[in-house]
């Protein structure tokens, strides 16, 4: 069984000189077995949310808690998150020059495990996995992101989720930039993940097309901060059709 917990997390960035605070008491638990969908406007912290559980260096935690089966995630360095279970996967993957695919996956696959996967499985291992995500297998070969397309780059971040196996998979707009038939196989890629046991997701992302695909547990409405409401799939289908002006005039009139 697997628990992300996350506590009343506060999180602030330093602008212009000054620390602005951008999540402002992020309360959320994900069970193994239940996929939850974050969706708001642009700049309500969701990209945040995933960077700060991520451990990104940009981002200062002023209080609160983020656990992962009862383990404190904060007090750990960015590689042990990865150990402990936790998967981000960008919403602009970095260009690595010079390293190839197989490569980084393979070190990735070493790092986390402790030891080294064994040469002759993990090829066939590399290659399934990029043949589901209707990858070549030549692709392994290539520098990682270095002149991938949009879908290129979604799928092969979709391949280390495959191969890395995590507990928890944070997809910071996995569908962004992607047209329909990437969109579906990056879909059909998470929904093989999320269908095994003991695995949770925190799909962020601006809008229901995914969710078409990726049928969430849970919807929230992410504004200004904070979740400002929660429900089941129905909640994206009403954000489909009246968008969020209504959370962020109830946010500004809090504020």
């Amino acid at each position: 069984m697997s628990t992300l917990e996350i506590k009343d997390l506060h999180v602030s960035v330093r602008t212009d000189d000054e620390e602005k605070e951008i999540l402002t008491g992020v309360t959320l638990t994900i069970n193994d077995g239940e996929t939850h969908a974050i969706m708001g406007p642009n700049g309500s912290g969701k990209s945040t949310l995933a960077y700060s559980i991520a451990g990104h260096p940009k981002y200062t935690i002023t209080s609160g808690s983020v656990t992962l089966d009862g383990q404190d995630v904060l007090a750990m360095t960015v590689d042990q998150r990865a150990r402990a279970g936790l998967f981000l996967a960008m919403q602009y993957p970095v260009e690595v020059p010079g390293v190839s695919v197989a490569n980084f996956l393979r070190t990735a696959k070493t790092a986390i495990d402790g030891e080294a996967p064994k040469l002759r499985t993990w090829v066939k291992d590399v290659n399934s996995a990029l043949e589901e995500l209707n990858l070549d297998p030549s692709f392994a070969q290539r520098s990682v992101n270095e002149g991938f397309s949009g879908g290129e780059k979604k799928r092969h971040e979709i391949a280390q989720l495959e191969l890395l196996d995590p507990k928890v998979a944070v997809l910071d707009e996995t569908d962004s930039g992607l047209d329909i038939d990437a969109l579906k196989i990056v879909a059909e890629g998470v929904n093989r993940f999320r269908t095994q046991e003991g695995k949770g997701v925190l799909l962020i992302t601006h809008y229901t097309r995914i969710l078409r695909y990726i049928e969430p547990d849970f919807v929230h409405v992410f504004v200004a901060g904070r979740v400002a409401e929660s429900g089941g799939k129905e909640l994206a289908e009403q954000l489909e059709s009246e968008g969020y002006d209504k959370y962020v005039k109830a946010a500004v009139t809090a504020g």
